[in-house]
This record gives C-alpha cells, structure tokens and sequence, in this order.
C-alpha cells in the first residue's frame, strides 16, 4: 500500500473512530458533480492577520508555536495554526459549495489542551465538535456552503483557562462552484469599535460616593475626603464622630481616633438644590485598614522608572480635577524608580527627581488623596534600586515619618534570598518582616503583596502574621483580551473564598486611557470599548482593587464615563465585601453574581466570545451565590448599572451582549434602611 492511499485510509478509520458519519475529503469531494471544473482555496492563503485569538499570532502551515501540523498522530503539509478562543470569518461571495477540514489540538508536549470547534454559516450553527483533546485523533468537518454569504470559523477553550489550547484547521479547503470567477476573502470581525452606550455625568443635587465603611487604628493619624458630587458650593455637617476627629465643611476628615470601636456617623451634604445623607460606618481597631478595596492610582504605566514629584504632584491634581476623587479615588501610588541607596547610617534616599518625599506627601494630603510608595523585600527592586533587605524597621520609620499610606512590597531580588524552590514558610518570611516593622510605627500603612500568585499567596497573604491587605494572584497585566481574561476569569475567577474586608484578591492593575501597559511606548489601551466594560464590569464583581495605570492629564470623554460611573463603583465599594463568584457557563457566555449590602444582587453577563450572543438569567442560577434567607423570588426590578435605567419587573432576564462585552445589573428591591 502507497503512503499516500495508507494516509488516506488512516483518516478514514479516525472519522469512523470519532463518530463523524462523513466521508473523508478526498471522497466526499468525488461525490460533487464536474469535479475537474471546480476551483478549491486553501484556507491558509487567505488573510491571517484578520483571525483573532487568545494567545499568539495564527500560522499559515505551522502550529501557532510554529512546529509542524500535527493532530494526534497524522501529519499535515497544509493548514493553519491558531489558539483557543478564535474567530476568522469568510465573505463567500456565494460562490462556494463545499467546506472541509480536519481539526484537533496540535500534538504538543507543554500541557493538556482540549479546544471546541464550531463553523457559523450565516450566523447560524453549522457544526460543532465535541471538546477534542490534545492526543484525539483529527475530526473531520464537511459542510454545505451553496448560497451562503459568510462563514464564520470559530474554536473555544474546552476546559477553564486556555493554557495550551493551540488548536489546527488543517487541510482547510473551500470547494468554489462550477465556473465561479468570485473568490472567498477574510474580512473583518466586528470587534465592538462602536463606543458602547455609558451613562455620563451627575446630577446637580448632592450625592454621597465611595465607601460606606473605613478603618483605622486608634491613636494613628486619620484621613478620609468623603466623596461626592452636586453643584457647588455644596456645605458638609457630620454627627456621632468618634473623639479626635473633626469635619470641615468640604468633607475633609482628620485626626486620630482614641479609642477602640464602631462609630456610626451621619453625614450630610446640601448646595442650593437638595440634601443627601449617608451614615458612615468607622471602625477603629487593630488591623482593620482596607474594609473595601482600595480605589487609586499606580504611577508604572504611565512614567515606568521615569516618574517625578512633577510628575505625581500633576496626577494628584488630575485626580481632582477629572472628578476621579470624589468618586473615591484616593491612593496616589509611586513605583518603582524613587529610590538612591542609603545614607551611611541605613537610611533610605531618595532620588534628584523625586527629593523631598515628606514635602510630596504633604501635597498630596493636602489635596484630601493617600500616599503610596514602592520597595522589595530584596536587596533591589525589579528596576535595581534599592530594596528593603535587612532594612525593613528603618524602612518602615522612615515612610512613616514621610506620611506614606500604602506600600507595595514586590518579590522581584528575593528570589536569591529564597532560593529556586522556595518553601511555604520562605514565601512568608519576607512579607510577615514588613508587616511586623509596620506594627510598630505611628502609621497606618496599606501592605500591598506583590508575588504573583506564588505558593497560593490567598491562603495566607490576609491573614496572621502577614495581614496583607492585598495580594496578587496573577502575572502582570498587559492591554490585550487575553491577559484581561487570564488574570480576571482565569486567576480570580474561583478565587472568592480568599477575599473580603481587610484584604482582597489583585488581579493587577487596570488597562484603560493613555499609558505603556507592559508592551510598548505611551499608547490607548489596545483593549475594544466594550473589552474595557468588561474589564472594569470583572474588576468591581470580584472586589478587586481599582488603580488606574494611566496618564491622569489625558484622560478622554469615554475612559472617565468608564471609570466615575457610581453605580459600577458602589458594587465594588460594597460594605459586605463578598467577591463574585461565576454561577453559571452556557457556552461563551457566563453569568457572575455577588450580594449587597442593601439586599440586592449584583449580576454581570459576559460575553467572551466573538460573536453577539443571548441568554437568559433565572434567579435559581443565582442563588449560589446569595446567603440563605435573601432568595430572589417572582418578579424582581432589574438595573442596568452602566446606563444608570431601570428595566422593569422581571421573573428572570433576557441579556444580549455584544462580543468580548458586559451587562451589570442590580436585581432585588433594596433595603430602605441606611
């Protein structure tokens, strides 16, 4: 037997084996009428650039790692490699009669894929294989395509996260009708360019923002601009302070609390138009900093090692002026870059641009924002400035003594201290060192623990004697659907145990506006609008962190709509702290949910993938993720938050969603009670 009669054999035995009653392409293709008149493109000379996909760039005759095609154990010549999710659609011009392809996941040794396929032929299902995985033998689809207009090609992860999903179309031919002079050409996805509908603005009368509960330790200085918006001048009044702190009439709190306990404060803002009041909750005790998530800025992607007291003076004012702060923006973060050795006696310097750093962070008080500064449990940081190893209580005195509010403490150079395979109580040491330095000075000082995710850092990172009041679980994050999805789905997604007040799962900065996002020069995020709704929609669901990366003086119309909305950011800010948790996967699209302080449910429809798609919300699916006694039953109101509109009373709901796009909605009548 030829190699070639033997190969085609072989594809016959596999399409039997996968349970495809189709004959393999090179008879099917003998069953067509005038064979020798038909024209077959190979899919792989088209337009690959057109194709999206998770990770990588497709490959025409390759494996997206470039190595040869391969499925299982056959071999292909022609085809195109890809990775999991993708899409790439096709203007058949109606010229076309036939489609086939052998798919699977590329044989590979780094790891288990496991892909879907699925082909849309004008907009509808045309075939969908089952969950292939790396080993299975080729499947084969044939398909019908006379007088169809497009084809859309499609391949989904198979199993929670992508890693290793590299998936082939190989031997993809599209058989063209009997003297057809149209060709099929790759055209464009709908990437959702269109800006997605925001609601914008505020309303004249006056209304409270941000948290509804801060902490603090008594005898240690205290600072909270209370947030809210209305029509200047608007007059400030607060009743039941705790001892020692006082009120002027901006809303600007300071002082020190004497002493241990819960103070329910009433607040009150009037202008000429109208009244609001809020109780504040304050609660005074040990280790009580960051009762909701921290809501800030981190200078990395806008200037990387090339900030200045110039530089973050101007984005402390930006932050004002953009209207971010009284939305609840406060944290002023430095990174890395700042530091200069120290002095003979151990003390740390600072470098020429940034000088005086006690004077910048009286600025930055003075204008009602925190302030937050960088270091490394090693002897450098990630850029080679100088770490805290074996400094780490003068280190603390001295940003104490500078009025610092938030430090981010990165792994990057105790690597060498730890060793390669470092061990549970090694991954500890580093981080309980600073916090037990930060006990002992005369500061509340926000520890933010910057390891990646490693030794399973949300086991341990908020709780004794660590404390930290934020972790990362994930790598860096970059501008691209990928890494949204990866830190966000992914490395969060089944991560809601480990968060709640005092300390929170950060999945990374945010990726939105003007600024370098680990991949280039200064830039607009790379990310669609709608990828950007549901970036900051997953950022607020899973209670995370909210520091913006970008430039704060160019700021367009869109990204502040994005980020000042007060019904996005109240879910993030809520006062119960329960991180969402998915509860439900139909395909590409997921239903996430998480409850509120009010007695509503938040809920966020997510639409990963390419194509607009629709589905419906019980309020069974959702209740998961309720406590017990809070069940939504019957007919319920329904919000959408980023339009800021009620949609009516609902037994459950009909969402469509735009690809790659976010539906946030409030469901339940809240409590009236403040």
């Amino acid at each position: 037997m030829s190699e070639k009669l033997y190969r085609r054999r072989f594809l016959q035995l596999m399409t039997a084996a996968a349970g495809v009653a189709i004959w393999p392409h090179s008879l099917a293709l003998a069953a067509l009428p005038d064979r020798a008149t038909q024209r077959k493109v190979p899919l792989e000379d088209l337009d690959l650039s057109l194709m999206r996909q998770g990770w990588g760039n497709p490959h025409k005759n390759q494996s997206v790692v470039g190595t040869p095609l391969q499925i299982g154990a056959v071999k292909f010549t022609h085809g195109i490699g890809t990775h999991a999710p993708s899409a790439w659609k096709i203007d058949l011009q109606k010229a076309a009669v036939r489609f086939t392809a052998w798919v699977g996941v590329d044989h590979q040794k780094q790891g288990p894929g496991a892909v879907i396929f699925e082909v849309l032929v004008d907009g509808k299902v045309a075939a969908r294989t089952p969950v292939l995985r790396e080993g299975h033998a080729p499947y084969k689809i044939a398909l019908n395509l006379r007088g169809a207009k497009t084809m859309l090609l499609l391949v989904h992860p198979g199993q929670a996260g992508i890693d290793f999903d590299h998936a082939d179309w190989a031997d993809p031919v599209i058989t063209l009708r009997r003297a057809s002079t149209a060709l099929p050409t790759a055209v464009a996805l709908d990437t959702g360019t269109e800006l997605p509908e925001l609601a914008s603005g505020d309303p004249p009368t006056p209304e409270f923002h941000g948290p509804r509960v801060i902490g603090t330790t008594p005898g240690r200085p205290f600072l909270f601009q209370v947030p809210h918006t209305g029509t200047g001048p608007i007059t400030m009044e607060a009743t039941g302070l705790p001892d020692g702190l006082s009120m002027t009439l901006g809303g600007l709190i300071t002082g020190t609390v004497h002493a241990r306990g819960q103070y329910h404060v009433k607040l009150t803002a009037r202008n000429g138009l109208g009244q609001a009041t809020r109780t504040l909750r304050i609660v005074a005790g040990e280790h009580q900093l960051a009762l909701t998530p921290p809501m800030g800025w981190n200078s990395w992607n806008a200037y990387g090692m090339n900030n200045s007291a110039a530089k973050t003076r101007a984005a402390a004012e930006a932050m004002v002026k953009t209207g971010l702060a009284a939305k609840g923006f406060m944290y002023m973060n430095i990174d890395d870059g700042w530091q200069n050795g120290r002095t003979p006696s151990g003390e740390i310097k600072t470098t020429a641009a940034f000088g005086d750093m006690k004077e910048l962070a009286d600025y930055v008080h003075s204008r009602g924002l925190r302030f937050g500064l960088y270091s490394s449990p090693g002897p450098t940081t990630c850029g080679g400035h100088t770490g805290s190893y074996q400094h780490e209580q003068q280190d603390a005195r001295t940003y104490a003594a500078w009025g610092v509010d938030y430090l981010k403490y990165d792994w990057c150079s105790y690597g060498r201290i730890a060793g390669p395979h470092p061990d549970l109580e090694q991954y500890i040491k580093p981080y309980a060192t600073m916090r037990a330095a930060l006990d002992e000075v005369p500061r509340d000082i926000f520890l933010s623990l910057c390891q990646y995710g490693m030794g399973h850092v949300w086991t341990w990172g908020g709780k004794p004697p660590v404390f930290g009041n934020s972790y990362r679980i994930s790598g860096d994050i970059n501008d691209s659907w990928a890494a949204v999805c990866r830190n966000g789905f992914g490395a969060d997604g089944r991560l809601f145990p480990f968060a709640g007040p005092t300390h929170w799962n950060d999945p990374d900065m945010l990726v939105v506006g003007y600024g370098h996002f680990e991949d280039g020069p200064l830039h607009w995020t790379k990310l669609t609008p709608w990828e950007q709704v549901t970036h900051i929609t997953l950022w607020c669901m899973l209670a995370a962190p909210l520091l913006l990366g970008c430039d704060l003086e160019k700021l367009d119309k869109f990204t502040l709509d994005l980020m000042t909305n007060t019904e996005v950011l109240a879910v993030n800010q809520d006062e119960l702290g329960q991180q969402a948790q998915r509860v439900a996967r139909k395909g590409q699209m997921e239903v996430w949910a998480r409850p509120l302080w009010d007695g509503t449910v938040a809920v966020a429809v997510f639409n990963r993938g390419f194509v607009q798609a629709t589905t419906a919300i019980t309020w069974a699916e959702i209740a998961p993720a309720i406590p017990t006694g809070k069940m939504l039953v019957g007919r319920q109101p329904v919000r959408d938050l980023w339009r800021r509109q009620d949609l009516g009373l609902h037994d459950h709901f009909a969402a469509t969603v735009e690809s790659h796009g976010a539906l946030m909605l409030k469901i339940g009548t809240p409590d009236p009670v403040d």
